[in-house]
């Protein structure tokens, strides 16, 4: 069960990193997400 979940997260984590080819392309994610987090609370659109 437990390595089931290792070989699940690890596939996920690799996905991830897949998506964001670069670690600018990492800060760029997280402060979109960071952006419309913030937007939402205030009631605007992303």
């Amino acid at each position: 069960m437990v390595r089931k979940l290792v070989t699940v997260a690890l596939i996920g984590g690799a996905l991830g990193l897949a998506a964001c080819n670069t670690v600018r392309g990492v800060g760029q994610d997280l402060g979109t997400a960071a952006n419309c987090t913030e937007n939402t609370i205030q009631g605007t659109r992303c």
